[in-house]
């Protein structure tokens, strides 16, 4: 899973990244100091996973991931190739969603591209820059495709996708808001519309506005109303505070911190799982004593494609699957006393999995 951290020049995007992946991007006060991509992989925080190894002494912990990129910073006209420009854009395309990083604060030391603090001309900024890319892609799309209509009927249904995708566009709106059925999303993400990706708003904010979560903070409200419109996740974090966290040697110093300033987990913790929120994903687990693992599937997946998720000789030889929920398991102990009790459940190929399902595929090929 692939997200694009973006935002205009200066707002704290590579700030966020390094505290996110500590993967040492460069920073500056200045625009376009990021030009090609840094990539970091994350953890996705889960206890559950380091509660499993404990339990069964595993020799090996491998917790979901997310890859971040940290992508240059957009101006006005990146749609027609100023500042990065086409670079820019195509960077996002490869991202499966976008955190857009937003300046809420002010601080006369740390420029602004356009002169001063107004996140939703920000987001308009941005959102307008995909939205014409989009657009331009479309109108070339549909112009091939209306002319293979005229022969096969099956192009038809996909014709009057990109007019619809086309008059949204044109109004000014984000492909995102559309109702597509099932199908209608999976031709739609062959052309890889950068207005159709999920996005997490991410309000960057001073240290004083981190412990309640940004209530008080005009900007954060204004852009909080805004997402409503999208449906969109919205993340309060401090930029300086996290890396500050994320400098800290023991994850009980980090514990120590956050309880300093009223935080209960840091603001890369909560990005990232709204990360996972919007990318509709969970994670089922397996556990022992060679390895404990978190699998990252999507929401409604079945458990025989689940188990393709491990092996696909699994799937193929699919029998069944031994299910036990993290809860259960945690209120009973140990899988002994689950199965004295009769809390361990054979499940079969159609079963839908859930989150923090502990799962034993048994299977023969």
């Amino acid at each position: 899973m692939k997200l694009g951290i973006v935002g205009l020049p200066n707002v704290g995007k590579s700030t966020l990244f390094n505290a996110i992946t500590k993967a040492g991007a460069e920073i500056a006060n200045y625009p376009f100091c990021t030009i090609d991509p840094n990539v970091g992989l994350v953890n996705v925080p889960d206890y559950r996973v380091d509660y499993l190894a404990k339990m069964h002494n595993s020799k090996k912990i491998v917790p979901a991931a997310i890859e971040f990129y940290d992508i240059a910073g957009l101006v006005k006209g990146a749609s027609k190739g100023e500042g990065l420009g086409n670079k820019f854009l195509s960077n996002i395309r490869e991202t499966d969603a976008i955190v857009e990083v937003l300046r809420c604060f002010n601080d006369p030391n740390v420029t602004h591209v356009d002169g001063n603090i107004d996140p939703l001309r920000d987001i308009e900024t941005i959102n307008f820059e995909l939205i014409l890319s989009d657009l331009e892609l479309v109108e070339k799309v549909l112009v091939k495709r209306e002319k293979v209509a005229k022969s096969d009927k099956s192009a038809r249904s996909e014709v009057e996708l990109l007019k619809r995708i086309k008059e949204v566009l044109e109004e000014g709106k984000s492909a995102r808001v559309l109702n597509l059925h099932d199908e209608e999303k999976a031709l739609l993400k062959t052309y890889q519309l950068l207005s159709t990706k999920p996005i997490i708003y991410v309000c960057n904010v001073d240290e004083s506005d981190v412990a309640n979560n940004g209530d008080d903070n005009e900007f954060v409200q204004k852009v909080r109303e805004f997402a409503k419109e999208e449906n969109a996740q919205v993340s309060v974090v401090s930029a300086k505070i996290e890396q500050e966290i994320s400098e800290l040697e023991s994850e009980e110093e980090k514990k120590e911190f956050l309880e300093m300033i009223g935080l209960s987990e840091s603001g890369c913790d909560q990005v990232i799982k709204d990360s996972y929120k919007t990318l509709n994903l969970i994670s089922f687990l397996t556990t022992g004593e060679d390895e404990t693992r978190a699998w990252t599937i999507t929401n409604g997946t079945k458990a025989v494609d689940a188990a393709g998720k491990i092996h696909t000789d699994i799937q193929r030889g699919f029998i069944k699957a031994e299910i036990v929920s993290f809860d259960t398991l945690k209120e009973y102990g140990n899988m002994a006393k689950v199965k004295e009790h009769g809390q361990l459940r054979m499940e079969g190929k159609d079963y839908v999995m859930k989150d923090g399902d502990i799962t034993n595929f048994k299977f023969n090929v």
